[in-house]
């Protein structure tokens, strides 16, 4: 079994689901098959790792009663969790799948203001937590200043926590360049190309920035996920690239959160590079097949798993 998974989430929401025949403007959309998640990225990846059969706990920012709802959401799906309290609402994302088009439309709300003293006790809460994995996910909300996650990155080392890291924009550039003790960075290919800035068409350029970043001591791993030409893993070894089977995608919404959960799990419990990586891909691969955020079935992605390694080599 793996050591314990914490995960961190700043700006957290109620994902609602739905599917509409037909999504136009100015008129009242029907919507039906609707499901509510507890969502924002640490949540999702400690659902999936839940759903594996890890050991995960998530902290997140929660409130108002839309953050009350997130918490009973959060108990319904039997997940460990606590909360540092904050005066604003926590935030409702949708996401609306039109049968007539197929195309998925999301709408994610920035998330309420957040003040220091509030994100001060997300510090210190992190500071007496039990954990072997410490992997913070998701957006910075207003208020929370650029480098927090440099600063969470250098508690994690301080304490001997293994962590992981998987955010955007000014957030990520700060962390990075902070070299703040981070075991697995995950970013989307757009991601990589803000980060070095430029676009990286090749898979030998993505492959070298990859490496770069280890090189520089961004990360001990560098995981890229490419969408459906699967993903890569940079270490200071190399770079593998692992190809995910083609299948029906029916969201998107969670599946790079899936992909972190099943890495981590797996380095978690001590596996390798090589089996870490499969496991993400399969994670991604099966949540992308699924309506709802980060949907997997555990015996689903160990099959897959164990598919994608022979099949790899």
């Amino acid at each position: 079994m793996a050591a314990r998974i914490v995960t961190l989430t700043l700006n957290p929401a109620v994902d609602v689901a739905s599917e509409a025949a037909a999504v136009r403007p100015t008129e009242k959309i029907r919507t039906f098959a609707d499901r509510f998640d507890p969502g924002g990225g640490g949540v999702n990846v400690a659902r999936v790792v839940a759903a594996l059969g890890g050991e995960a706990h998530a902290l997140v920012l929660a409130g108002g009663a839309t953050g009350q709802w997130l918490g009973e959401l959060l108990s319904e799906a039997r997940i460990g969790w606590e909360h540092v309290p904050i005066a604003g609402r926590s935030r409702v994302s949708l996401t609306v799948h039109d049968r007539s088009s197929g195309l998925e439309y999301r709408f994610v709300p920035e998330g309420p203001r957040v003040t220091e003293a509030e994100w001060q006790a997300v510090l210190a809460r992190l500071a007496a937590l039990d954990a072997a994995w410490l992997v913070a996910s998701g957006s910075l909300p207003p208020g929370v200043p650029e480098d927090f996650y440099a600063r969470v990155g250098a508690l994690a080392r301080t304490r001997g926590l293994h962590f992981a890291l998987d955010t955007s924009g000014p957030a990520l550039r700060a962390a990075t360049a902070a070299r703040a003790g981070i075991a697995v960075l995950k970013v989307s290919l757009g991601e990589l190309e803000s980060l070095c800035r430029k676009r990286l068409a090749t898979m030998a350029a993505q492959d070298a920035e990859a490496a770069a970043l280890v090189r520089a001591g961004a990360a001990d791993r560098v995981a890229v996920s490419l969408g459906a030409d699967g993903a890569l893993l940079a270490t200071a070894a190399g770079v593998r690239r692992l190809a995910g089977p083609a299948v029906t995608v029916r969201s998107a919404v969670g599946a790079g959160d899936s992909f972190l959960a099943a890495l981590v799990l797996a380095l978690a419990r001590g596996g390798n590079d090589g089996a870490a990586l499969a496991a993400g891909v399969a994670a991604g691969t099966i949540a992308v097949t699924r309506v709802g955020t980060a949907q997997v079935v555990r015996a689903e992605v160990e099959a897959l798993t164990e598919r994608l390694l022979r099949t790899s080599g």
